[in-house]
Formats: C-alpha cells, sequence, structure tokens
C-alpha cells in the first residue's frame, strides 16, 4: 500500500533539530544550514546568515523563487520566498516573525524553505506541482535585528494590517492582493502563564464574524483535525490560543487574548477569503532548569511539528480549500447580507456592531481620496475615481472590507466616508 501523501510530505520536511538533517546524495552543492542549527541552537540564525541562507538556496533550486517585496525603514529587505514545481492555482502563504522578539518561527520557516527546495521525493514534488509555498522568512526584519516586538518606529506590525502604514504591512498586504493565498498561516510565540495558560503551541483562526463560513470552517478543519494532531503526535501540549484553562476540569475559564478585530493579520486574512491561523509556540520552557540551546530547540521542533499538520492539511483537504476560497471571493457581488463591525465567532455582535442594511458604497472626497487611495490599492479595493474624488462600491469581492474601512462607526476607520443609500 502506498503510503499516505501527509505522511510522505512530513517525512520530507526538517526533522527535528537535535541532530543535523540529512540529504540523499545530490550532484548539487551540499544544503546550507542555519546559524541556529549550525550552533545546535546556542544562538538564533543572524540577518546576514539568513540572506546567504536565502540566496544558496535560491541558487541551488530551480523550483525557489527569491524576490524582494519591500524595504524596512532602516534600509533591511523584506523578501518572498515561493517554493513550486511549476505555476498552480493553490497558495500557501507562510509568515514568519511579525514580532522580532519572536524568533522561533523564523527558524521553522527557513530550514522548511532548504528542505522543500532540495528534496528528490517524487510525491513531495507532485504535491509541490499542485501547490505553491510562499514565505515571508522575517517579516519584521529590523525588529529581529533589536530582538523587538515592534519595528523600528516601535509599531506593531500585528495591528496595521488595516491601515498599512508600516512598509512591512504593505508588503503584506501586496502579497495578499496580487497573490491571494487559500492558506495564510502567521508563525508567533507567547508567554506562558503557569496553571492557566502554558501549552507548547497555542493556535487560533479567524475569528472575524465578516469571515466566510466554509473558509471558517476550513480554519478550524486546520486547527483541530491536522495542526494539534500533528503537534500532539509529536509530543507537544495544543489549545486555543487567548483562553485560560482550569488546571484540572480543562475548562475555559477567562478570555485574555484572541479576538476577531481587523486589524490583526489572522482576522484580515479571513476577511480577504483566505483560510487563516495563527500558531504561537511557547517561549518559556515547561520544566525550570532547562538549557537554553534544549528550550530553543524545543521552541522550533514545536513550530516544525505543526507545519507538518499545515502540509498535510494542504495536501489532503486541497480540493476543499479551493472551492471555499472561490466562492467566498465572488460572494461580495451578490451585494447582501450584514456587515460586523465588532464581535467574534465566541462574542456576539450588539445591535450597534452591526450594518443590518449596508450602503450600496461610499464616496470620498477629492481630499479624502489623495489620503487613502494608496491604502485602498494595496488592500484590493475597487474604487471609482471622478473629478469630485472618489466612489467606492460595496459589491465587490471585498465587500465586507469597504466599510471596516470608510464607515465612521467603524473602529478602526481610515476615513470617514459618505455612505451612498440610494441603491
Amino acid at each position: 500500500m502506498k503510503p499516505r501523501l501527509a505522511t510522505v510530505i512530513a517525512a520530507a520536511l526538517a526533522a527535528p533539530l537535535l541532530s543535523a538533517p540529512a540529504y540523499a546524495a545530490d550532484a548539487r552543492p551540499t544544503p546550507p544550514r542555519t546559524g541556529f542549527e549550525q550552533t545546535n541552537g546556542a544562538r538564533w540564525t543572524t540577518q546576514p546568515e539568513e540572506q546567504d541562507f536565502l540566496a544558496t538556496v535560491d541558487r541551488a533550486s530551480t523550483r525557489v523563487t527569491l524576490t524582494r517585496i519591500g524595504t524596512t525603514e532602516q534600509d533591511r529587505p523584506l523578501q518572498l520566498v515561493r517554493i513550486a514545481e511549476r505555476p498552480t492555482t493553490r497558495t500557501v502563504l507562510l509568515i514568519c516573525s511579525q514580532h522580532g522578539d519572536e524568533p522561533s518561527g523564523r527558524e521553522a520557516c527557513l530550514t522548511t524553505v532548504r528542505d522543500l527546495a532540495y528534496t528528490k521525493d517524487a510525491r513531495t514534488k507532485e504535491f509541490l506541482s499542485r501547490t505553491t509555498l510562499l514565505v515571508v522568512p522575517t517579516a519584521n526584519p529590523d525588529g529581529r535585528a533589536a530582538d523587538t516586538r515592534g519595528n523600528s518606529d516601535g509599531v506593531d506590525i500585528n495591528r496595521d494590517h488595516l491601515s498599512l502604514r508600516t512598509a512591512e504591512a504593505r508588503a503584506m498586504a501586496t502579497i495578499l492582493r496580487d497573490r491571494r493565498p487559500d492558506v495564510v498561516y502567521d508563525l508567533h510565540e507567547y508567554t506562558a502563564t503557569p496553571l492557566y495558560y502554558e501549552k507548547d503551541l497555542f493556535d487560533l483562526w479567524p475569528r472575524n464574524l465578516n469571515t466566510d463560513a466554509a473558509v471558517h470552517t476550513e480554519a478550524r478543519t486546520l486547527s483541530r483535525s491536522y495542526v494539534r494532531p500533528a503537534a500532539g503526535s509529536a509530543g507537544f501540549t495544543t489549545g486555543t490560543y487567548g483562553i485560560w484553562t482550569d488546571p484540572v476540569t480543562g475548562d475555559p475559564i477567562r478570555q485574555v487574548a484572541g479576538d476577531g478585530q481587523e486589524r490583526i493579520l489572522r482576522n484580515m486574512s479571513g476577511v480577504k477569503h483566505s483560510v487563516g491561523l495563527l500558531i504561537e509556540s511557547r517561549v518559556e520552557p515547561p520544566t525550570e532548569g532547562t538549557p537554553e540551546p534544549d528550550n530553543n530547540r524545543r521552541r522550533v521542533n514545536s513550530q516544525l511539528a505543526a507545519l507538518k499538520g499545515l502540509f498535510s492539511f494542504a495536501g489532503e483537504r486541497g480540493r476543499q480549500v479551493d472551492t471555499a476560497t472561490a466562492a467566498a471571493r465572488l460572494t461580495g457581488y451578490r451585494d447582501t447580507g450584514p456587515i460586523y463591525l465588532g464581535g467574534a465567532d465566541n462574542d456576539p455582535a450588539e445591535p450597534t456592531e452591526v450594518i443590518e442594511n449596508p450602503a450600496c458604497g461610499y464616496r470620498l472626497t477629492a481630499e479624502q481620496f489623495a489620503e487613502v487611495a494608496d491604502e485602498l490599492a494595496l488592500h484590493g479595493v475597487r474604487t471609482r475615481p471622478d473629478g469630485a474624488g472618489a466612489y467606492v462600491p460595496l459589491r465587490q469581492s471585498l465587500r465586507a472590507l469597504v466599510p471596516l474601512l470608510l464607515d465612521e462607526r467603524a473602529p478602526y476607520h481610515l476615513t470617514a466616508g459618505e455612505a451612498d443609500v440610494n441603491c
């Protein structure tokens, strides 16, 4: 009996980093190793090492393309890696280290890029002929260099996916607009609270209520049927991000994070019709006195285990995901149904947070349009400029995003457009 595709792909990805990964004999140059691997977890890969590593992988593999998609305030490159055997209609996007002081996801992304670039496994190559993998290895290079959560201006990039004021968020918005990924997987780390909030890995799907129902279902399936079981099989504990649980019963007792606000990438991915998932590895060691290199390897290995679940999901449920995301991108053209300005899938919206009968669109003055035109274009929102400014119709793929950007009642709106109710 042939092995399941998911199993084969998982075997081709990075093995736990307790020792150097092994590769089959090949005429190509020896695969590079990250600074993290070279030191067995004693330190994180430096940015010059990352640049050399990615350049080597790019040169060595025809299935890899490395491009620069932006530049940070401190003149560091924002880069995108594309891995595929040929052009595909299905795309999975990894966003690594939006927060510069959360490096384990970045290390997992780098080794995954390398391992998929150099693999000779036929079934993994077949997978890559149907699914394009996009990776932003370091989404916040300035923050990573300084080991800070925010970028060089102190801005939390993961609160800028609506306003798009930072170069980093603008680069990611461009990817979402131009590549239209079916899955957006966002790698982070968190600080544990003993007894109540201390799993090896937490994850969470888009809670924003504007997420299409089928896309939301696929995101929960990715979490509960693939990522968590894969991590559990590797010996890691899992749970739902933002929820404290009773240490005896395991029942939820308090929510401390993980709401539905649209400016977070996890939620914006759902608003833009991608199957989104946030993944958070635990920073502190589960056992006091664990040597730092050992704990660092645990952090990275937990991310790698979860990534195996992601790739299993993409291989096994690819057609369902294709159907869900394609249908979601068309629903806005029907221009029906309410739009939510608040609430979450576990927190019903208040009546004041629901636009039951949305306007036909929003009119912007010339001054307003000049102020927000770039952001609307980066989001992929369709506009109709005219001599008096611009008109932004709701009848478009990103229907729910329009009021979040332009309605004065939306908590993070860019400008207050004039609602057109004369449909």
